[in-house]
């Protein structure tokens, strides 16, 4: 058994394990009880597991946890409240930009980072950013209206 250290959502995490080798997703939902972060395709193809691993959106659903033991991970969970939702989730909100909502985790996921590395991205950057996370509802015009108001808000524009 190997015991991996690190942090979520600014807190300190430890977790005990017997294959270090588990997915780093199935640590966040089974060991640490943070459910918001999706499985979809368990090939790191559609999106939905995706966090921040030391502010990089990475897909998490293959991804062993001795991989990130140190490193700071960022979930859904991370980013804002009910009472006090994190602009990005306000915006979502907003523009009713989520139809069903399983691939919102990591869409809102992709997109945060994008805004923290691009505060003023094109219609066309916002498009690239989010081409790894895969909806099937339709819902791309409204979220990506939602990521530009974000970023807007964000910007104090």
């Amino acid at each position: 058994m190997a015991t991996f250290q690190f942090s979520v959502n600014g807190r300190p995490a430890s977790v005990a394990l017997d294959n270090e080798d588990t997915p780093l997703l199935d640590v966040l939902r089974n060991e640490l009880g943070l459910m918001g972060t999706r499985f979809g395709c368990g090939l790191e193809q559609c999106g939905c597991c995706m966090v921040l691993i030391d502010g990089a959106p990475e897909k998490c659903c293959a991804k062993p946890v001795s991989s990130i033991a140190g490193k700071n991970v960022t979930t859904i969970e991370g980013l804002g409240t009910p009472d006090a939702p994190h602009p990005l989730q306000q915006a979502f909100l907003d523009e009713q930009a989520g139809q069903c909502g399983y691939c919102l985790s990591g869409i809102l996921i992709a997109a945060k980072a994008l805004l923290a590395a691009n505060p003023s991205p094109t219609r066309a950057e916002i498009a690239l950013a989010l081409d790894g996370n895969i909806c099937r509802c339709g819902s791309h015009n409204r979220i990506l209206r939602a990521v530009e108001k974000a970023a807007a808000v964000m910007r104090g524009a």
